[in-house]
């Protein structure tokens, strides 16, 4: 039976109900639910009835078995019955009612069948069940993403695609050395897992309680201030496993992470900054605190070797987003390993940086859009990516009166500059904005809704 027939009988039963009586939220919500069950791609409906087959083919193979001697009575038996019953009762009656009380035994037995997997499942009541197994399947089919960067920016926009695709590779760049991490880096020795950290607990889909955890500092105790518990447990699990890939990997499966998180490299990297008036500065904290104008970033040691698997998922990409973030801190950084930008060039896939909305003081202040894409162009050798997303509306006079106590201001668009650049123009409005504090945000939902409807029309138009 098609999903339509069922679909137009509930419709039927429903528009009977309305003429005696008005249907209660809860009858409602209980039709809808059951809908969603036969709902296409939940792969359940194909099991049930492989399971009817099933009990068809036995009961075939008992009768061949026993050579149909008690089948024949048994059916015999029945048919007299039912002979019997069709002169007292019609069979326009009797075969209604027959078939009624089959489809009422079905429902009744599939219900507590489903009630019984529930109730250990998913405790709150299968209707959660349902949606969570739609959800999977859904998010199951999602576009292969990698999504290139480090800092808040990064963690941000995971929180919004992971409510697109659950194929999401973070590739997230280890040269953090400043706060709890650079502790951790310069003490124990080990990558610095902030970073790590914050995109995992962006991608989680497990308890809110359990990510809270992930994230929470400590305030006091001896040498524990400053310190978040997601990074002494990636520190410790790093001891424990030989390498941070594995501890993340079993961070992954603690916190139900919807994707991958991987490092650029597992090398001990530490960013090195030419200034403008000469200056060398090494070490990524130290860089945005010398206050100079950079004209060209790097890293000790020179040409890092990358991740295996985040080669592997560059090479599986559908789509490759690059940012937002710190520029030189956060994004720069990723492709300084060599096989990771070449990797990117490679690949015929729609790609995209997310550009700051405000310039960041010791980094890009005064920097345009275009400035912006040079700067990484000039750090990889060779354009990375075809199109850049910028923020349409600027911020309030409020926000932009906080910002310049700071000398940061908005990111002005080039048109033209970005024109000759070769790359399109994303322009959009995906920006948070607090009101008390004044400071804005990259909106999670709305940034990752408007990368995906980019990607479907840039595959519409072969970008």
């Amino acid at each position: 039976m098609s999903i339509g027939i069922f679909k137009q009988a509930l419709r039927t039963l429903q528009h009977d109900s309305r003429i005696t009586r008005v249907p209660s939220p809860k009858t409602n919500a209980r039709v809808n639910h059951w809908y969603k069950w036969l709902a296409p791609g939940l792969l359940v409906k194909r099991w049930l009835l492989i399971s009817a087959a099933g009990v068809v083919l036995t009961s075939l193979g008992l009768a061949i078995w026993v050579k149909l001697t008690p089948i024949f009575l048994l059916i015999q038996f029945v048919g007299d019955v039912l002979g019997a019953i069709s002169t007292i009762i019609p069979s326009y009656v009797s075969g209604p009612l027959a078939i009624s009380c089959g489809l009422f035994l079905i429902f009744w037995g599939q219900t507590r069948s489903l009630g019984s997997i529930t109730s250990v499942l998913k405790p709150e009541g299968d209707e959660q069940l349902v949606d969570v197994l739609l959800a999977h399947r859904r998010l199951g089919r999602g576009p292969k993403i990698v999504v290139i960067g480090g800092g808040t920016g990064l963690s941000t926009l995971l929180r919004g695609l992971k409510e697109y695709s659950a194929n999401i590779t973070a590739i997230v760049t280890v040269a953090d050395d400043g706060g709890s991490s650079g502790r951790l880096r310069r003490e124990i020795g080990v990558l610095p897992p902030g970073d790590i950290r914050n995109c995992l607990a962006a991608l989680a889909d497990e308890e809110k309680l359990l990510t809270e955890l992930f994230q929470y500092r400590f305030s006091a105790g001896d040498g524990l201030v400053g310190h978040s518990f997601g990074n002494l447990f990636l520190t410790a699990m790093s001891e424990i496993t030989g390498d941070l890939e594995q501890a993340i990997a079993a961070s992954s499966q603690v916190l139900a992470v919807r994707g991958r998180v991987l490092p650029a490299t597992l090398s001990d990297v530490r960013l090195v900054a030419e200034l403008s008036d000469g200056r060398r500065i090494e070490g990524e904290s130290s860089i945005t605190e010398a206050g100079g104008s950079i004209v060209k970033i790097g890293c000790i040691p020179a040409n890092p070797p990358a991740l295996p698997a985040a080669l592997k998922a560059i090479a599986e990409a559908d789509y490759i987003v690059i940012g937002p973030g710190s520029l030189y801190t956060s994004v720069i950084p990723n492709l300084l390993v060599p096989e990771i930008a070449t990797a990117i060039a490679a690949k015929e896939v729609p790609r995209i940086y997310v550009c700051n909305i405000m310039t960041q003081p010791g980094e890009t202040q005064g920097y345009s859009v275009s400035d912006h894409i040079r700067a990484i162009d000039a750090a990889c050798g060779e354009p990375l990516f075809n199109a850049v997303l910028v923020q349409r509306k600027v911020p309030s006079a409020h926000a932009l009166i906080r910002y310049a106590q700071e000398n940061s201001h908005p990111v002005y668009l080039d048109r033209e500059s970005v024109a000759k650049l070769g790359r399109r123009i994303v322009l959009t409005n995906v920006m948070d904005e607090d009101e008390e504090t004044g400071y804005v945000r990259h909106n999670p939902q709305r940034l990752a809704g408007v990368l995906l409807r980019w990607y479907n029309r840039a595959q519409a138009t072969d970008f």
